[in-house]
């Protein structure tokens, strides 16, 4: 019935034959492919599995649509265009949102510094997507306009982190600010080492003594409300490279330690999001980013720092170094006295420990919150689940020397 009624017509019962055959039984993501006779209709037509109708949401919608520009990249084709399909237990517009999310997200390949093709692959990049309302077109329009804005603000993220260390630099995370700034009239201050100096930045400046890069302090502000309305807080961990410092990592796997601004590409990819829909809300994204390398300079086992808060940290593994990048980023935030604030990072390997690839740890004093962001990752998928902060793990970060240690031991490492 349906769309598919129409799809058995255009090929002349293929698709009936197909399901009537067991070729195609709907599992997720199961595809067939079809040739309507010439001049009737499309060249081709692509039927994408779903699951069962009660399970459908919007990530398997996200997936059925990255399936298809699977498909059509294998076959050179640089665009598809799909049908909104209205029985699914969602609305038009978060069904457009999902296909939207779903093509632009899969469509992305990272290959700016690529000077040759890889002759063993035939793939083209799909680079147009239409999507055909059958009803409330407004709704479609809105649904498509807010997937677009999400997912290339996502793109941005990966494409940040995907430049290898030599190429995104403290400094051009800063450029990429700047240019966020004049393309949708974001209000941006970078700051280099002096005027985080005369901010007392003692523990961000701490971790970048050792590299030759400069650190920059990045703030990105949305205003969308009334002036005097509390913004939300942005925080992302900026460190553009982390060999570790003097507590050096293991050379396998270090390439991948240019991840480490994860949060920062984030925080920056949302904040482009953000100026693409111009929501009425203040916002304010604010990115600590720098190197952590082992050179003359670099801050050693035992050092002890002063952090913006005037509060003394002793330093007893150079390699935890994020917490240190933070900690002044989250006591500048304060001068905004924004109604929340929220902290992304690659902060620490015993997250991953503790939970494993598929969720992120979530620590907040605030449980509504806490309770909205495990709402939020549940309808993205992007899940998180969350760990206790309890007065109690306080005691593992006591110091001989100074107010606190910036290491607890193994046990609890994610918390404390």
């Amino acid at each position: 019935e349906g769309i598919l009624a129409s799809v058995d017509a255009l090929t002349d019962g293929d698709l009936g034959r197909a399901l009537k055959r067991g070729d195609l039984t709907g599992k997720k993501e199961e595809t067939l492919l079809l040739f309507p006779a010439e001049g009737k209709g499309p060249d081709r037509i692509l039927v994408v599995g779903v699951g069962k109708d009660e399970e459908v949401n919007a990530e398997v919608l996200r997936r059925v649509f990255g399936r298809g520009v699977r498909v059509a990249e294998g076959m050179r084709l640089r665009s598809l265009s799909a049908w909104v399909e209205t029985s699914f237990p969602l609305s038009e517009a978060e069904y457009a949102q999902a296909a939207a999310e779903g093509v632009v997200l899969a469509a992305w390949r990272f290959k700016e510094l690529r000077t040759q093709e890889d002759p063993d692959k035939s793939e083209v990049d799909v680079l147009e997507f239409a999507l055909i309302s059958q009803g409330n077109e407004e709704e479609t329009r809105r649904g498509l306009f807010i997937g677009l804005a999400q997912a290339r603000g996502e793109n941005l993220a990966r494409t940040l982190q995907a430049r290898p260390g030599n190429v995104a630099t403290p400094t051009h995370l800063g450029e990429e600010a700047k240019r966020l700034g004049k393309e949708y009239g974001l209000e941006v201050r970078v700051m280099g080492p002096k005027e985080m100096e005369e901010e007392k930045m003692g523990a961000l400046l701490a971790v970048a003594q050792g590299s030759n890069q400069e650190p920059r302090f990045i703030v990105l502000e949305h205003r969308g409300a009334e002036k005097d309305d509390p913004p939300l807080v942005l925080v992302g961990k900026g460190l553009t490279f982390d060999a570790g410092g003097i507590s050096i990592k293991p050379a396998a796997a270090m390439d991948e330690m240019k991840y480490d601004m994860g949060g920062a590409a984030g925080v920056i990819g949302t904040m482009q999001a953000i100026g693409e829909l111009q929501p009425p809300i203040n916002v304010v994204a604010i990115v600590p980013t720098c190197e952590n390398l082992p050179d003359g300079n670099a801050n050693k086992p035992g050092d002890v720092v002063t952090s913006m808060s005037g509060q003394t940290i002793e330093i007893l593994n150079p390699d935890a170094e994020g917490r240190l990048i933070l900690c002044d980023a989250l006591t500048y935030s304060e001068r905004f006295k924004p109604k929340a604030v929220i902290d992304t990072a690659t902060l620490t390997g015993a997250c991953i420990v503790a939970l494993g690839n598929h969720p992120c740890g979530l620590l907040s004093n605030d449980q509504p919150l806490a309770d909205a962001l495990l709402d939020a990752g549940q309808t993205s998928q992007d899940r998180a689940w969350q760990l206790p902060l309890w007065d109690e793990y306080q005691e593992q970060l006591k110091s001989n020397f100074a107010d606190m240690a910036n290491i607890g031991g193994r046990e609890a490492g994610t918390i404390t």
